[in-house]
Formats: C-alpha cells, structure tokens, sequence
C-alpha cells in the first residue's frame, strides 16, 4: 500500500483539501466498485461524469477522491485532490501506484486500423516460441505469461493496463505487445507507459463516430509516435500513404517496411496456396502458414520488430515458420462435400477489400465467392455503403446482414449497406445472421468459397443492450456438417 502523496510525484494539482496522507488500498474510476481505503478518480466520459458519484464513493468508504471540482460538500476524513484533467492524473497516479511497470519491460504498442491484433499476437507467439516469457494486451485476448486473462477493451483503462503489467513483471515477463487504440492514446490510458517501440500497420477508414472527422483519426494515431522517446523505434508501413505521416514529428529512432518500396525491411509473396505462402524477407526464403498480402506486411512487421529489439535473425525466421493464423483472422473451414467457409474479422471497407483480393489469388476458375457481411449499430455510418458496393462488386453473392446492431435497428443499417450496392450485383438481405449464414451454405456448390465477414473471433452478437451468445464459426461448422472442427483446407 502507498500513500497518497506517493502517488502524487508527476501529478500537477490545482488544489488539495486534505487533513492527512491517507494510505490507498486501491484505484477506482467507477463508485460502484469503490471498498474501504480506496481512491476514487471522478472522470468525465462520453455517457456520464464521475463528479455525480463523488458521495456515492465516499459513502462506501473512499478515502480520497481525485476530481476536477470540488463536490458541494466535503465528506468528513476524505482527501480532495483536484486536478486538471481527472484522465490524466489517473494515468499517472496507476503507473506510480503499480511501481512503473512499464520500465521494467520491453514493451512494444502496435497501432493502425487493421493488423493491430494479429502482429501483436504473432509477436507474443514469436517471442513464446523463442523461449521468452512475455505478455499480450489484444483485441481478443490478454496473456500474462501463459496465462490467459478475458479482453475487455482493445487497450484497457490505464489502472487495469499497470495491474496487468505489473503482473507481467511479477510472473517473470521480459516482453510485453500490446494493441494501441486510437481511443487509448485519445483517453490518455497509455499516458505514463515507457515504450520500447511502437510500430504502425496502416490507416483507413474507421471510428469516424468517435472521432469525427478522418483527420482527428490520423491525430490520434499520430500522437502515440509523439510521445516515443529517443530511444524507442518507430516502425512504420510506407506502403500506406499514411506512413511518413505517423512518424514525422516522433523522436524515436524510424525504421520503415514496405512490399512495393525501398525500406529497412521488405518482403515478396513468391507463391500463396490455401495452407500458406512462400515469402522472400530481406532475401531470406521462408514458408508460412498465414495467408493474404495484409498478412506479408503483418509478419513482415513482426520481422522488423525482432530485429529492433536485438533478435538472431535465423532464429526469428525459423520461429516465423511455425507461426500459426489468429483466432478468427482468415480461418479457414471446409465441408465434405467441398464447400469451403472463410471466418474474418474484417469490419472496414480496405480490410474487406485485402480478405476478398487474398480469396481471389487463390480460387480456381469456376469457383463462386460468396460473401456473408454487414455493419456495426451505434457506429461510423459512412463506411457501410462503402462496404455493400465492395461487397457487391467483388462477389458472384453478396448477402447483407446484421453484426452487432446494438440499440439501432438492423433494417436502417442495411438500408445503408444496400445504397452502396453496385447495380445489377447479386444481393440478398437477410437481417438475422445465423440465417443469412446457413442460407450462404445452401447456395454454395462444391468448392465454392464462403466469406463470412465482421465478427471472426467473436462469440457473441449485441441485440439491442442484450450479449447474446454467437460464434459464425459454430453456425457454419453446423450448416456444413463439420464434425471436426480442426480440419483444415487442402488446397
């Protein structure tokens, strides 16, 4: 346990009403967790203000209460601390209160639009294959060590992020890769952390319903190489037009990869079949399991950033090889009668594109592609006739259906699907997902292609306020009469 003054070193205060230095069991941002002993940050969010709950916290025995103004009425033996920016002083009071994990790892952040979450767990995987003990922060999943801890958000709320890292440390990690959000770096839950380096996939058009306009998305992605310090690196993809953009103004040491260009680290797909490629990396040869053109720049990403951090370069190359495809990123089923389903996560119009363009080098002639996809309720609006016309366009049939609606109504979300929809496409408009995916399966012939995009890893669907139980992967393996649910494509 600390103190509060502990926790206040890089803490800028406005004002202090306090009668003592009380001890701090714990850090909490919301009232209702709030135990004896306890500090509660009153933050400001996008649904409610923590300002409201300041008496709640003190009534269930917080003994300190961070703010940006003062309550009404002060609760007797409650330290105040007013500060600025609740989210900030909260960043840095964790990173203090969990002894600056961040310091004591090798801790690489990964950010972008799409590969976030599958060259942060390659690098996991990587360095767990090479004999480190290391820790991942995912969109899918948490690692601590061999541990695995629920995902709750891309990146977590900075309290949870320090717990977690201060776990690493404690279970012997030497290497943390974590997913960083563009939320994250907005909310300032990354502030504080000390990063090795960071490296930067590719930007297109997302989270236009939180950040409002494309260029404050740039920004935020921008402001994570920002604050890199001089000794970190910052690995960035110069295929993408936003490349150069991320790092212009970062002090960290730049490395640049690319597929097309001159850079520090390029790569070739030589051949692609449906159980792996064959890639030329920095003009080593070497057959990998993963698929796809996005795939070559994620390892190729993982390659560059095991040479930053001092890794054998046969060694990385070996282990890369073994490397196996993430959970719900172009995974793979096949029926007996020759049907073959394709379960993706990609929820944007450019990850779309990349899984369709990848199914298309390897299909055969005769083959139909059949794409199952639709769009997230409550979220950016204007993508969604984006992804009906790539849709439309790139499948012999397109079925529109529901991800996660949320509270908005399905109709009105394929409603926008559809206006993007290229004229004459076939098109189909099945609101009920599970419907729509068995109905994809019907159509199909032998050895025609299913793309069921959107969800991939996820196993549950959001109806209204409601979590419901869904995996695409249980409802295809049923439709296709899949009893074995590791049998894998042979091309």
């Amino acid at each position: 346990m600390k103190h509060l003054s502990d926790l206040l070193s890089s803490t800028a205060v406005v004002q202090f009403v306090t009668s003592a230095d009380p001890e701090i069991g714990a850090l909490q941002y919301d009232s209702r967790r709030v135990q004896q002993g306890d500090c509660f940050f009153a933050v400001r969010g996008t649904q409610s203000d923590g300002h409201n709950y300041i008496t709640s916290a003190a009534k269930q025995g917080a003994v300190a209460v961070v703010c940006e103004a003062l309550p009404e009425a002060l609760a007797e033996g409650v330290s105040y601390v007013v500060v600025e920016d609740s989210n900030k002083a909260m960043a840095d009071m964790a990173a203090a209160f969990y002894d600056y994990p961040s310091e004591e790892l090798e801790l690489v952040g990964v950010t972008g639009t799409n590969g976030k979450t599958t060259v942060a767990t390659l690098l996991y995987d990587l360095y767990t294959m090479m004999g480190h003990k290391a820790g991942l922060i995912s969109t899918v999943i948490y690692r601590i060590a061999s541990r695995e801890v629920t995902s709750t958000h891309t990146t977590p709320d900075t309290i949870r992020l320090n717990a977690m890292l201060r776990e690493m440390v404690d279970e012997g990690c030497d290497y943390c890769f974590m997913e960083v959000s563009s939320h994250s770096v907005v909310q300032e839950r990354i502030r504080g952390l000390r990063f090795r380096g960071g490296i930067f996939t590719n930007l297109t058009h997302d989270h236009l319903d939180y950040h409002g306009t494309f260029a404050e998305y740039i920004k935020a992605k921008r402001l994570f190489f920002d604050a890199l310090p001089k000794q970190a690196f910052a690995l960035t993809n110069i295929d993408d037009r936003n490349g150069e953009v991320m790092v212009q103004n970062t002090v960290a040491q730049v490395s640049r990869y690319s597929l097309r260009s001159m850079a520090d680290y390029r790569c070739k797909v030589l051949e692609m079949l449906f159980d792996g490629m064959l890639l030329d990396v920095c003009d080593r040869e070497v057959w990998v399991q993963l698929l796809g053109r996005f795939n070559a720049y994620n390892l190729l990403a993982v390659y560059g950033a095991a040479m930053l951090l001092g890794a054998d370069r046969d060694e990385v190359l070996q282990a890369m090889s073994a490397l196996r495809k993430v959970n719900g990123r172009f995974e793979p089923l096949r029926s007996t009668d020759g049907k073959v389903a394709i379960v993706d996560y990609a929820h944007t119009p450019d990850a779309l594109e990349n899984v369709i363009a990848t199914i298309n080098e390897i299909r055969r002639e005769g083959q139909q592609l059949i794409v199952v996809c639709g769009c997230g309720g409550d979220r950016d609006v204007t993508k969604r006739p984006e992804m009906g016309r790539i849709a439309s366009r790139e499948a012999d049939i397109a079925i529109f259906t529901s991800d996660n609606p949320r509270t908005e109504n399905p109709e009105t979300i394929l409603d926008h699907i559809e206006a993007g929809a290229v004229a004459g496409a076939r098109t189909l408009r099945i609101s009920d997902r599970e419907q729509a995916l068995r109905t994809a399966v019907m159509l199909a012939r032998e050895g025609d292609i299913i793309l069921a995009a959107g969800k991939g890893h996820e196993t549950y669907q959001i109806i209204g306020t409601e979590r419901r139980h869904f995996d695409d992967r249980e409802v295809l393996r049923d439709a296709m009469g899949i009893q074995n649910s590791k049998l894998k494509i042979q091309n």
